[in-house]
């Protein structure tokens, strides 16, 4: 058997150059999807205090916004809406003329050519702040399939081209595959929000979506963090209603369920990272203590690495430019 002197496996990792040769694991912007927030409005662009570079964008502003996303090499977005009222069953959700699918009809008509993925939730538009619709106190399941059904239908019809409920109520999938194939919608693609966490980490997209349950938490519905055979069987039950996708949120602190969920389907898989995730970085890279760019790129690679196809994140901006060379 050889072995040192004669191997010396830091021969593999003398230049950079060599190093890009043998990396095992790559990245590339057409990987990335960019979250968005839509408001209602005319020159809104509003910076999310505690996401430092990520706004709420009016629509009017999109057709630049989607122009410079695609710029980048970034082949999609993902789209999170705040209405300008809300009521006990999000109605605005479901709205034809509602933000998020004015905002499609926007990005879907300008010459950027990308993929718009439509976040379907109530959480944003109900006055409590909940996924869907609250009898005695708790979150209706069954109730609120129709409603998710009907916002996924509508997103559909205003032009998006991938649907991705987030909600985790059982049997979403299922009611939202047969409202779309109903109405000739057979074609739509789902990316199911399969293995949501109910995760601390969620903070800051709160503030940016103005989406904070009014009361109580979101433990009944979202995932137990210590639970990882439980995703296997959201995933595997999501599959079976129709799923075209799969998700995984939060992605660093779960990267364990990704490589999971990658080892057991073959379906496309999609890791979030959420909006804790990025905060925690900018706000470490501000203080000078950590290396913002070397850092996001190895969050980035392990959550590839893991096994995601897809990957969901506030750095899509900036790794993109990173990495198509036109960053700093």
């Amino acid at each position: 058997m050889s072995g040192y002197p004669d191997v010396r496996l830091r021969r593999l990792r003398r230049t950079e150059a060599i190093r890009r040769l043998v990396a095992e694991t790559a990245l590339s912007p057409s990987e990335l999807v960019c979250p968005l927030f839509v408001i209602h409005g005319r020159g809104v662009k509003n910076e999310i205090e505690s996401m430092p570079g990520i706004y709420q964008f009016s629509v009017d502003l999109l057709t630049q916004e989607a122009r410079d996303v695609a710029a980048l090499g970034i082949k999609a977005v993902i789209l999170f809406g705040i209405p300008e009222s809300k009521d006990d069953v999000g109605s605005g959700a479901y709205d034809p003329d509602g933000v998020v699918q004015q905002a499609i009809h926007v990005i879907k008509e300008s010459p950027s050519d990308l993929a718009v993925i439509t976040d379907v939730c109530l959480c944003e538009y109900t006055s409590h702040g909940h996924c869907g619709v609250v009898a005695d106190g708790e979150v209706d399941n069954d109730r609120t399939l129709e409603l998710l059904a009907r916002t996924a239908l509508s997103h559909a019809e205003a032009g998006a081209d991938i649907v991705a409920p987030s909600a985790m109520m059982d049997g979403r999938v299922a009611a939202i595959r047969a409202a779309l194939d109903a109405a000739g919608h057979e074609t739509t693609p789902i990316m199911a929000y399969s293995a949501k966490y109910a995760s601390a980490f969620y903070g800051p997209f709160r503030d940016a979506a103005e989406s904070a349950p009014q009361f109580g938490d979101r433990r009944s519905y979202q995932m137990d963090p210590p639970n990882a055979r439980e995703a296997l069987r959201e995933v595997e039950q999501d599959i079976a209603e129709g799923a075209d996708m799969v998700m995984v949120k939060p992605a660093l602190a779960y990267l364990d369920v990704i490589r999971r969920v990658r080892d057991r389907f073959d379906h496309p898989l999609a890791a979030y990272n959420v909006s804790g995730e990025y905060s925690m970085v900018k706000a470490a890279a501000a203080r000078g203590w950590l290396d913002e760019r070397r850092t996001v790129t190895e969050i980035l690679t392990a959550v590839k690495r893991a096994g995601a196809d897809i990957i969901i994140t506030y750095h899509a901006r900036e790794a993109a430019g990173w990495l198509g060379g036109k960053g700093g």
